[in-house]
């Protein structure tokens, strides 16, 4: 995740006060932990990553289960919980779940698509106390709809918005984008300031479940190059303005050095006094952090390098605690991710942002080459 809101809060901080703090790498004590505790989904999204139906599928974890595997992530130092599906909320033993993780000291987040949540779920989910819940959209409502499968999905998910925002629960606005719903970005950042969503999370389109099937309409470079440029002017305003808005994308690591090309070509003076202190706390980022800062696991126990790698599994959390999986580096794509350079090739191995995104996305090299450590297809520089 690129916090694109942290980087130009520090600029606007140095325009004020003419200097900007030195960079520290900063070292999380474990990784964020992306949850699939359960498959079934209400909708069939099109950019679906877990293809996802509305049927119940076998094999999932039990209660007791999920509580034991929390004992060993909390050994772990992970510090982070975001419970994710299909759609969480279908699983009835969602809110013990979360109610035990805040009880551990976890933060946890909660990912859902929205339509589920009505007055009574609202008020569970705040009652439970999820330190974030993030709601996807897709666009405006015509696109919003047309993706999600369903005429009214974007109607149901403002409506959750609304009534979680009335309880006083932190909310934000997920976004992926693709060829057919760039053009209601500009749109989705007004229609967060509105309604007074916190967080807006810009995710690219990644080559998994079916946002793979659907790689081939992916956005050209120019529209997210476009789109980048948008949404940093967005975010530069908000950062200079002060106000209590923040910006992270995902899924694109290009992003870190897009940004430097942004503030060259936008504040130009800005770039000559401090772009080598901010290429230096971009640089402390790393870029991708598939395989050692985020994790994933499956509603089958299955541990992934991250959410877009469900086709690759490290370990079963019935089999091995996710410690002792995530520790173990025999197997070769996990060697290769927790490697400092990782071994990419191509015109990665020779870009100069190298030490900024870390080589990006490798599942898109994987889908299209068969290569994980081959070019990112999807980088946009």
């Amino acid at each position: 995740m690129f916090r694109v809101s942290q980087y130009l809060r520090l600029l606007a901080e140095a325009r004020r006060e003419g200097a900007m703090p030195p960079a520290r790498r900063a070292r999380p004590p474990g990784p964020v932990v992306i949850w699939n505790l359960i498959r079934r989904c209400n909708l069939t999204c099109t950019h679906c990553y877990a293809l996802s139906a509305d049927h119940d599928y076998a094999g999932e974890l039990s209660t007791d289960e999920v509580f034991g595997v929390m004992d060993d992530l909390k050994a772990y130092r992970v510090p982070v919980l975001i419970l994710s599906g299909g759609e969480p909320l279908l699983r009835r033993d969602l809110y013990p779940i979360a109610e035990r993780a805040k009880r551990m000291r976890f933060y946890v987040g909660l990912s859902t698509n929205g339509t589920l949540i009505d007055e009574a779920h609202a008020d569970r989910i705040a009652a439970t106390g999820f330190d974030y819940v993030g709601i996807s959209l897709d666009g405006l409502r015509e696109t919003h709809d047309r993706f999600r499968r369903l005429e009214g999905a974007f109607d149901a998910s403002l409506g959750a918005v609304r009534r979680l925002r009335r309880r006083g629960v932190k909310v934000g606005l997920r976004f992926t984008m693709t060829a057919q719903n760039a053009h209601d970005l500009p749109a989705l950042l007004q229609l967060t300031r509105d309604e007074g969503a916190g967080k807006f999370y810009f995710s690219h389109l990644n080559y998994a479940g079916r946002g793979n099937i659907h790689r081939a309409k992916d956005a050209h470079f120019a529209t997210t190059r476009e789109a980048m440029d948008g949404l940093f002017d967005h975010a530069w305003a908000s950062a200079q303005q002060g106000l209590d808005e923040e910006f992270v994308t995902g899924n694109n690591d290009a992003d870190g050095p897009w940004l430097l090309h942004w503030l060259a070509r936008r504040e130009p003076e800005l770039h000559a006094r401090f772009g080598t202190t901010l290429r230096e706390h971009l640089v402390a980022w790393g870029g991708n952090a598939s395989g050692v800062n985020v994790a994933n696991i499956d509603n089958l126990g299955q541990v992934h390098p991250d959410t877009m790698w469900w086709h690759h599994t490290l370990g079963n959390v019935r089999e091995r605690p996710f410690s002792a999986i995530w520790s173990d580096t025999s197997d070769p794509l996990m060697a290769g991710l927790k490697a400092q350079p990782r071994p990419v090739q191509g015109r990665c191995a020779g870009c100069r942002h190298f030490d900024v995104c870390g080589g990006n996305t490798r599942v898109r090299a994987e889908q299209v080459t068969g290569n994980p450590w081959d070019e990112d297809p999807g980088c946009y520089l």
